[in-house]
């Protein structure tokens, strides 16, 4: 919702000073050049990404509007799913977990913490972090250097979906000026015409260039920043994941598990010390 209410500032700051100057709105209306600047811009696009970065970019811009799904709720959901998965590989051995690893939509631990099982990305790293140690042969330093590479897959196919966000901000402006020459010629063609009539046709020619400006430094660019925030708020999640899932490799008690799990945890969301303690005893009572 952020994102929306942004857009409506930039939309109404603009509109209110073009009104203020004496400027009539339905002056900036111009379908056409909505067109040309939209439709070359989103050709470049496709141009310029693969199948897969498109993909991307679409679920980022969604995920823009909706909001992070790595908020406090989120990290408090992790933190009692890793307690009570520590507990257990603590009690019962490390291979008690495969079951729960294998399927987690099947397991019942994973069900009750619903914000992480319907998170495909995390469920997804979380398991295959689990996997790796579940047989035991894994060391911990390896442990840390194949989940370190997991996550800069995720970080490289993030950061090519925001590389193609940026560039078309980039190109925008151009395709503005292009909008704005062909709005040109257009009233090159009625140059004998009446004076309110060229007048028309150059002001649609001007907007054509505001257009591209704005949709580049007010809506895309804005966008490929947050997509780019969204990114880091996923990279620090799954370090924390990758945090817990290393002292339950190295034999931790569930309690250590989520304080060293939690450093690395900013402090928006990072549990103070009361919150802590009534989320070990919450962890306690849903593992029992």
């Amino acid at each position: 919702m952020a994102v929306i209410f942004g857009l409506i500032i930039v939309v109404g700051a603009v509109l209110t000073g073009f009104s203020m100057a004496g400027g009539h709105v339905h002056a900036l209306i111009h379908p056409s050049e909505f067109v040309t600047i939209g439709g070359a811009s989103l050709g470049a696009l496709i141009i310029t990404s693969p199948k897969k970065v498109l993909k991307d970019v679409m679920h980022g811009m969604v995920q823009s509007i909706k909001g992070t799904p790595y908020g406090k709720a989120a990290y408090t959901e992790l933190f009692k799913l890793m307690y009570s998965l520590a507990r257990m590989a603590r009690k019962d051995g490390l291979l008690a977990l495969d079951s729960h690893v294998g399927e987690p939509k099947e397991s019942e631990i994973f069900k009750k913490h619903p914000l992480i099982l319907n998170n495909h990305h995390a469920t997804h790293f979380i398991c295959n972090a689990l996997a790796l140690i579940v047989d035991g042969k894994t060391p911990p330093e390896q442990l840390t250097s194949n989940l370190e590479e997991e996550i800069k897959v995720f970080e490289r196919e993030h950061h090519a979906a925001v590389g193609a966000v940026t560039k078309t901000a980039d190109g925008l402006p151009g395709f503005g000026i292009v909008a704005a020459v062909l709005g040109i010629v257009v009233t090159m063609q009625a140059i004998g015409g009446p004076v309110e009539e060229i007048g028309h046709k150059v002001g649609a020619a001007l907007v054509g260039t505001f257009l591209g400006i704005l949709m580049s430094y007010g809506f895309i660019a804005p966008l490929a920043g947050r997509m780019e925030s969204l990114g880091e708020q996923e990279s620090i999640f799954l370090r924390t994941v990758s945090s817990g899932v290393l002292a339950i490799c190295e034999g931790a008690g569930p309690k250590d598990v989520i304080t060293r799990a939690s450093r690395s945890v900013g402090t928006d969301c990072r549990p103070s010390v009361t919150e802590m303690k009534t989320l070990f005893e919450e962890a306690e009572r849903a593992a029992a």
